[in-house]
């Protein structure tokens, strides 16, 4: 990556200078128990294994809750052994509740494209198959138009080597993986996976984005 920080902090600029409007969210996406829904938002978001991104989102200031599961597929009520056979069209994801008044899906964007490789066909690393592509699923418009912006913009700038990959698909059903992936870096925080894969995301979020963590 070519001055990465630089460029995204440049692009982060453009979108929050940049006139936004509300468009009203799907209910299926916005309930969550014990969270007020005044100033909420969700964004579903897919850059590899969803422990990986669950971490690192966690620690940002102004997201309620992340939860981890599968979207984007054809089969019911996928098993995460299933998931695992990459036959049933579905990516690793998190869907991320967040506060509009303390972060913005612009903001969730410029952690996401820095903290995985958008540039890696439907793979991270040696997780490989389409249910670890980098994806992300709009529950909204707005939100599909912004992406497409930021991803245009990325690509122009010449932030990457390659062209970037990361699919943007309209968001359907999302369905809650089982209870043992949820908050699985932090409850397993000395697995060999967890030390070797997901802490760096962990740290390089911490170091790049110190000043939108929750605990600064």
């Amino acid at each position: 990556m070519k001055i990465f920080n630089l460029v995204i902090f440049i692009i982060s600029i453009m979108f929050l200078s940049s006139c936004q409007s509300k468009s009203k969210l799907s209910r299926e996406y916005v309930k969550v128990e014990g969270i007020k829904m005044e100033n909420r938002e969700v964004a579903i978001l897919a850059g590899g294994c969803f422990w990986c991104v669950e971490a690192p989102i966690l620690l940002l200031e102004g997201v309620d809750t992340v939860v981890s599961g599968y979207i984007g597929g054809y089969t019911e009520n996928p098993t995460y052994a299933q998931i695992c056979t990459g036959n049933t069209g579905h990516a690793e994801a998190v869907k991320v509740t967040y506060d509009t008044t303390k972060i913005t899906f612009d903001e969730l964007l410029e952690v996401f494209f820095t903290m995985h490789d958008p540039t890696q066909l439907n793979r991270q690393g040696n997780d490989v198959g389409t249910q670890y592509r980098s994806a992300i699923f709009p529950v909204n418009k707005e939100q599909e138009e912004r992406s497409r912006y930021y991803i245009s913009a990325l690509n122009k700038s010449g932030a990457y080597d390659n062209p970037i990959v990361t699919t943007i698909e309209m968001a359907d059903k999302f369905y809650q993986a089982e209870d043992y992936h949820q908050n699985y870096y932090n409850n397993n925080p000395n697995e060999m996976y967890c030390q070797l894969v997901a802490r760096p995301k962990v740290e390089k979020v911490k170091k790049v984005f110190a000043n939108k963590l929750k605990n600064k």
